[in-house]
């Protein structure tokens, strides 16, 4: 049942993402527009991340930053459902420019492990497809609380011929495990490196100048394997009526990356670089700093705001 529904889901989404771009477009702004209307979750989320990360803006500055976020996140999602459900090279012919390319390339020729570190910008899900068309890729990722959302990824992400190039690893100690001989055996995976993880399994370093619970998996696996660590994106630079318009681009990872207790300070650190190129492409709709350290006098800076009604009558009875 769960395979049929996700199937199911499937057709739906890709008789949807056959719409001409410029529809898929005005489709997003219009959700973008209902989500600041009604002051959706999301719209909560991104108002509160932006008092945390950029105190220095004015309201007006603040409000009009606010409203590309939201614009932003429409598209990328709406972008992601043609991504997922279109052949790839229709996906990757968006991909106009290219920045550190050989970057990449020496790092998979030097056989000695690659570590994609792939941040919530832009749009993550081209980056991956881009980088399955070039070589075998294991993706880490937190798999949905659905099991019909997990049943869902799985089939977007192994569609149009990239089954036998991409291995998705769940979150978890015995996948995990996958990675480091993976690595040491000079294969390439991607990380979203600025996912919250759960509590004691990161350490906290400043985000923004937030403390952020950070993980400590990336770190480790580079210290531990001798990794090459490169931070890749694909970030929309402009739209056509072919389609939004993407340069790729590599950066080498910051010096301390491969150390076990500075790594995760360097992690924010080329995070926050790459978010503040353009911050409405970040995804600032997530709850990152949710979890802080004890004694923190943030305590969780979402609620109860940001949470839904049910889960605040829940806390109060």
């Amino acid at each position: 049942m769960t395979d049929l529904t996700a199937r199911f889901l499937y057709a739906l989404a890709a008789a949807f993402a056959r719409l001409p771009w410029p529809w898929l477009r005005t489709f997003a702004d219009a959700i973008a527009a209902w989500w600041r209307w009604r002051d959706a979750r999301m719209s909560k989320v991104a108002r509160r991340n932006l008092e945390l990360a950029y105190p220095e803006l004015l309201p007006g500055q603040r409000a009009e930053l606010h409203a590309g976020i939201l614009r932003a996140t429409a598209r990328q999602t709406l972008e992601t459902l043609r991504f997922w459900t279109r052949p790839h090279a229709d996906n990757l012919a968006l991909i106009r420019e290219t920045q550190g390319v050989e970057l990449f390339d020496a790092a998979v020729a030097a056989g000695r492990g690659l570590i994609v570190a792939a941040p919530h910008y832009g749009n993550w899900e081209l980056l991956n497809q881009w980088l399955a068309w070039r070589t075998p890729l294991a993706i880490l990722y937190a798999p949905p609380e659905s099991v019909v959302g997990e049943a869902f990824l799985n089939r977007v992400r192994a569609a149009h011929g990239d089954a036998g190039r991409v291995t998705q690893v769940r979150a978890e100690g015995p996948a995990i495990r996958q990675l480091f001989k993976l690595l040491k055996d000079g294969g390439v995976t991607g990380i979203l490196p600025d996912q919250q993880p759960k509590a004691g399994d990161g350490e906290f370093a400043p985000f923004f100048g937030i403390p952020a619970l950070t993980m400590t998996l990336l770190p480790r696996l580079a210290q531990r394997t001798g990794a090459t660590v490169l931070f890749g994106y694909c970030e929309r630079v402009g739209d056509s009526p072919a389609g939004p318009v993407f340069a790729l681009r590599f950066e080498p990872a910051p010096a301390g990356i491969a150390d076990a207790e500075a790594g995760v300070a360097a992690l924010n650190v080329a995070v926050e670089h790459i978010a503040r190129r353009d911050p409405a492409q970040y995804q600032w709709t997530y709850k990152r700093y949710s979890i802080q350290p004890q004694g923190s006098p943030l305590c969780n800076p979402y609620w109860p705001g940001c949470y839904p009604h049910r889960y605040q009558r829940r806390a109060e009875s």
